[in-house]
């Protein structure tokens, strides 16, 4: 289970629907006020696999692409995920992959929406979801993508820096490890850099096929 960080006045538990399957968790989450970022979103992004996946991959927030189609990682970062979970044999059938934060947080300019980063407020008010999920999908092992995910799972004094890759010692019944977000990586100033941290991003899942045996 995600850390249980005290609960803000104000978060997700006021809008958790009695039956706790996915489906109806993520046409509850289309009626979260838990905070305020509904209100700029175009909806939702809830997680999407199965339950009993092997791994659940958690991200930070949905991006422009994702608010607008309603998916988690659909977009370029989502094309370089599907891309190395197969080099490192991974099965996409057998993932869920989620974000800490459901609703896409955004500033303009001009005419485009750009990322910000939820808040430590944001992160806790949203938390009740992830901890649906996880009691719903019971992976095996939690893989976090960037460090806001890593800090929100993990605990705020994890560096992905620091220790990308590894399996850490944690309260929770799944193993959990962390690596880079895949938008890091697209985000790389010319395409040997690009490639090296490719490289590095498969190593890391390929230690997550090895522990569930893939």
């Amino acid at each position: 289970m995600v850390r249980r960080a005290a609960e803000p006045a104000r978060s997700a538990a006021d809008f958790l629907p009695a039956e706790r399957t996915l489906p109806a968790m993520a046409e509850a989450a289309q009626g979260c006020r838990g905070c305020d970022l509904y209100a700029n979103a175009t909806q939702a992004v809830f997680g999407q696999g199965r339950p009993g996946a092997d791994v659940m991959l958690i991200g930070e927030q949905p991006g422009d692409r994702e608010d607008r189609e309603g998916a988690p990682f659909v977009g370029p970062a989502g094309k370089l995920l599907d891309t190395a979970l197969e080099r490192a044999g991974i099965d996409r059938d057998e993932v869920y992959v989620t974000n800490a934060v459901k609703h896409f947080k955004w500033e303009p300019r001009g005419k485009r929406r750009i990322h910000k980063k939820p808040n430590t407020e944001e992160i806790r008010a949203c938390n009740p979801w992830l901890q649906a999920e996880l009691s719903v999908v019971k992976p095996k092992v939690i893989v976090c993508l960037g460090a806001t995910a890593a800090q929100a799972v993990i605990g705020r004094g994890f560096r992905v820096t620091q220790h990308r890759g590894e399996f850490v010692d944690t309260p929770f019944e799944p193993l959990v490890t962390a690596t880079v977000h895949p938008s890091s990586i697209l985000r790389a100033q010319d395409d040997g850099t690009r490639r090296s941290q490719m490289e590095a991003f498969v190593r890391d899942l390929r230690t997550v096929a090895t522990a569930i045996g893939t």
